[in-house]
């Protein structure tokens, strides 16, 4: 099962980093934070990525171009024809796709746009690429094939500012709004796991919000399930985040380095 990963937006709520890079490249350690996030499904044994860029992709490009010598010793022999010769190079067993999904495009468009990337019939997984978590990934996928609906979506409980899940006894999701003025109970997480006829509530206007209509048609269809996650989850929106990222992980309790 490949992993999506949201990676194209402006990120203007942390500006202070932004500027000069997409939010997934913004660092928690000496890593970007869309490295952890690939970290924790790779530990679950999922390791095929499909990357949607959009704002200043090249970095993310720049990134992985060089993983490889990121992660080794080098020579650099000049007198040699430029030869490179790496040594000691322990890497992890991913394949990554980075896909231009545009500059400017919403979240429905990006994913509409890596259709052809996901095998006709098979599910995949999504996640935005500016949050971690303690998810149980393989517990994750066992609760969306057990309810056979076509979406799953993690929900968590932080503070009041995003989107509300109205779920009932059976964790369908019978509503779904996105960032209220009320106070939230249960809030899109991300780390979800989608079939592929979830293409099906997606057209093709580049303005398409995912967690909009194609959301809330899911809802209404009661198509859509909460997988309920009362452990860590944090996205990093702004420099506070980004600093309180930073200081679990220089600390050694970072809860989401499950590998």
């Amino acid at each position: 099962m490949k992993v999506v990963i949201l990676a194209g937006g402006l990120g203007t709520r942390i500006s202070e980093e932004s500027g000069t890079k997409p939010k997934p490249m913004i660092t928690i350690g000496e890593m970007p934070i869309i490295w952890h996030i690939m970290k924790i499904y790779s530990h679950y044994g999922y390791n095929e990525f499909v990357v949607c860029c959009g704002y200043k992709s090249h970095v993310i490009k720049d990134f992985f171009a060089n993983y490889f010598l990121y992660k080794s010793d080098v020579t650099f022999d000049y007198r040699d024809n430029n030869r490179v010769e790496t040594y000691d190079c322990e890497i992890e067993p991913w394949k990554v796709t980075l896909a231009e999904t545009g500059g400017e495009n919403m979240t429905g468009s990006r994913i509409k746009q890596i259709q052809k990337y996901i095998p006709e019939g098979e599910s995949f997984m999504l996640t935005y690429g500016d949050g971690v978590a303690d998810v149980d990934i393989t517990s994750l996928v066992s609760h969306h094939r057990e309810h056979g609906k076509i979406a799953t979506m993690t929900a968590v409980q932080p503070p009041a500012k995003f989107g509300v899940l109205d779920i009932d006894a059976d964790n369908t999701i019978l509503d779904f709004k996105e960032k209220p003025e009320s106070d939230a109970g249960w809030i899109n997480g991300g780390f979800m796991v989608l079939n592929y006829d979830v293409f099906g509530y997606i057209d093709d206007n580049p303005m398409r919000i995912f967690e909009q209509e194609p959301l809330e048609e899911l809802a209404k269809a009661r198509e859509l399930s909460a997988y309920r996650h009362e452990g860590f989850w944090l996205p990093m929106d702004t420099l506070r985040d980004k600093n309180k990222l930073e200081n679990l992980w220089s600390s050694g309790q970072a809860p989401w380095k499950v590998w």
